[in-house]
């Protein structure tokens, strides 16, 4: 989860890399000058609508503003790459420990509710 504090110095950074003063960006947004620099200070909340109103005016995508990691992607090309092939193989190990794992939990489980219906079945014979 991107903390609020990393979002507001990327919106900082976007807004002095646009040239825009904290005042240009408060006529923009239609607020005072202090308003704007109490949300770049975390000392006002930053609702979701003020951010899409920031992005727009720094003409940026709102997503710029947090670090996403993209799942990768894989290829044929990834196998070239050792980095790329070592995350696969991670992945794909993590994804086979826990089907295993799963697996077996289910096995054990069926192996219990066979042996209750055997119990249960003797129970009406007699």
């Amino acid at each position: 989860m991107e903390s609020i504090e990393k979002v507001l110095v990327k919106l900082k950074e976007a807004r002095k890399e646009k040239g825009l003063s904290q005042e240009n960006m408060a006529i923009e947004l239609g607020i005072s000058q202090g308003a704007y620099t109490n949300i770049e200070n975390n000392e006002s909340k930053l609702t979701v609508e003020r951010l899409l109103q920031i992005a727009q005016i720094l003409e940026k995508h709102v997503f710029s503003f947090f670090e996403l990691v993209p799942f990768p992607l894989f290829n044929q090309d990834a196998i070239k790459n050792p980095k790329d092939y070592q995350t696969l193989q991670t992945i794909y190990q993590e994804n086979k420990e826990t089907l295993n794992k799963l697996l077996s939990s289910y096995e054990e489980r069926i192996k219990e509710l066979q042996q209750e219906v055997n119990f249960l079945r003797k129970q009406t014979i007699r």
